[in-house]
């Protein structure tokens, strides 16, 4: 038989979230474990980036459980990570899953040296970010001080979204405001209106408060909730309505 059709067919069953054919096209087929998108616009995703780009859970654990994943993390073109695309979609469950199956693809980078926290902040997915940062294996605070080619943390990303929570998240967790990328820019220079820059300074300014005081800033009680600052444009849940 063509190895054509099957890879076709698997590859409408992940669409599908079809679970029960994947697995047995699987057991038929069991080369087309990682069946890369060939197309021009595929960037030659594998399953797993298909799945988790479209949220499908069940899907996404068959593929791990089948040794999708094994002995390393599946990379397309760009070197992204199936929970990358998870992150950049907001779809918290299958974060979740990767993060907590391989907590170590959490702080991998892509060709443009983003990772899944820097995907989810620029989405605008705070519990997303949330998730992410509580699987870090370097901790939040020190995975927060990654920059990617372009010396952009995930609080440079989270300002230009505008997303309140996700800043006070990032904060909270220790992200350094006054961090500097290649054009010498703070987070604040990409706040996506005045209101998220009158927050994010008033944040900073609360975190730097509270590390000089010595209570620290790992509470995410602490930081200034933006649903009670009437200055502030409120955002109240993530992009995904989670």
């Amino acid at each position: 038989m063509s190895w054509i059709e099957p890879t076709q067919r698997l590859r409408r069953a992940v669409c599908a979230n079809d679970a029960l054919l994947v697995q047995r096209i699987l057991k038929s087929h069991p080369r087309l474990i990682h069946n890369p998108d060939t197309s021009p616009e595929g960037l030659s995703n594998s399953n797993l980036h298909l799945a988790a780009s479209l949220g499908h859970l069940q899907i996404c654990k068959v593929l791990v459980a089948l040794g999708h994943e094994a002995p390393t993390p599946a990379l397309n073109e760009n070197h992204q990570t199936a929970l990358m695309l998870a992150a950049a979609a907001g779809h918290t469950e299958v974060v979740h899953f990767l993060s907590e199956n391989d907590p170590s693809v959490v702080d991998r980078q892509d060709v443009r040296g983003r990772d899944a926290i820097m995907e989810a902040s620029l989405g605008g997915h705070d519990t997303a970010v949330q998730i992410l940062l509580t699987y870090a294996p370097a901790g939040a605070a020190a995975t927060l001080q990654a920059a990617d080619a372009d010396g952009n943390t995930a609080l440079h990303f989270a300002s230009s979204n505008g997303n309140l929570l996700v800043l006070g998240t990032l904060l909270a967790a220790g992200a350094d405001a006054n961090k500097r990328n290649a054009w010498d820019w703070k987070a604040v220079a990409y706040s996506a209106t005045v209101q998220v820059e009158v927050y994010l300074k008033s944040l900073t300014a609360d975190v730097e408060m509270r590390r000089r005081a010595g209570s620290g800033a790992s509470d995410l009680s602490r930081v200034s909730d933006p649903r009670k600052t009437g200055a502030v444009r409120m955002v109240m849940q993530d992009m995904d309505g989670s």
